[in-house]
């Protein structure tokens, strides 16, 4: 068999190419209809499941559940872990059922692999962000004690696979197999930016900024046919930055208690330091999240990840 033709029966497995998404009349209306749907039950199965295991935890202290805010940090920790296994599970159920397909992007064997090379990407893009923009003078980086930890591993768990499942999984796949690849990449990466809009201090630059780092997660998604490089890259690009940098990402302070705070230099542009959004709206960012976007991207497109057989 044909390399090339090998690369399009992985990319076909894995868009869905059966059942409720077979060839046919309307299909990429059927694929909308399904990716609403999904998404709708995957967000769903992880607030049920989070706030029940946070539930049952509070009846086995001999407390009582009130929001997930006031629960302890180890309660929440563990609430996230259930919540992503639950989401991760119905996604499996509804692809099963729906799609009528085996789910080859949540292969437990390759997870930890692909989790550590994700991690690593993860962690050295924020590295290559923050380091010019403290050599150039834009930054501020100064040592504080470490507190804690959990609160940041709960937060970096949390967005990497909400994230990661909902954009890559549901939105990026199934907008691929109603419009075609390029128009699934940039709708995908518009989203993703526009979604954080709303958060402190966002700007339309800010969003540019994310939008233009959207290539990382589905040039990583595309090379490996799994969702975990993806969700280490986010779990990690988010840990890194907000705890370990001790910097404010997507302009919340979500990640306390790390061995660095990294601040905008007093006087200095936003565009350069960031501003209150923190270092992912930057200049910096922008250049080097083009970077890893393109060279995740190109490598996909080398090696025919974007090669669907029935397209």
């Amino acid at each position: 068999m044909p390399l090339e033709k090998g690369f399009a029966m992985a990319s076909n497995i894995l868009l869905g190419s059966s059942a409720w998404l077979a060839p046919g009349r309307y299909r990429w209306l059927r694929a909308i209809l399904w990716l609403l749907l999904l998404a709708a039950l995957c967000i769903a199965a992880f607030n049920v499941t989070a706030d029940a295991s946070l539930w049952l935890a509070a009846i086995l202290s001999g407390g009582e559940f009130t929001t997930r805010a006031a629960a302890p940090t180890g309660a929440r920790l563990i609430a996230v872990i259930v919540g992503s296994i639950a989401m991760l599970a119905t996604y499996a159920l509804g692809v099963r059922l729906v799609e009528r397909r085996p789910t080859p992007e949540i292969a437990l064997r390759p997870m930890i692999p692909d989790l550590a090379i994700g991690l690593t990407v993860g962690g050295l893009l924020i590295v290559a962000i923050i380091l010019p923009m403290w050599t150039a003078g834009w930054l501020t980086i100064s040592a504080t004690p470490i507190t804690r930890i959990g609160e940041a591993v709960k937060q970096a768990i949390q967005s990497g696979v909400i994230e990661e499942v909902l954009m890559r999984l549901i939105v990026f796949r199934l907008l691929w197999r109603a419009a075609g690849a390029v128009p699934a990449l940039v709708l995908t990466g518009l989203l993703f930016g526009a979604l954080h809009l709303t958060n402190p201090d966002a700007t339309w630059f800010a969003a540019l900024c994310l939008t233009a780092g959207e290539g990382v997660g589905i040039g990583l998604y595309l090379l490996s046919g799994r969702i975990w490089m993806s969700i280490g890259m986010h779990a990690s690009w988010n840990f890194v930055q907000g705890w370990v940098f001790g910097c404010v990402v997507s302009g919340l302070a979500y990640f306390p208690g790390g061995p660095l705070q990294t601040r905008p230099v007093a006087g200095v542009s936003s565009f350069l330091s960031g501003g209150g959004f923190g270092p992912e709206s930057s200049l910096s960012a922008l250049i080097v999240s083009l970077l890893g976007s393109g060279v995740f991207l190109w490598l996909a497109w080398k090696r025919g990840r974007f090669v669907a057989a029935d397209e």
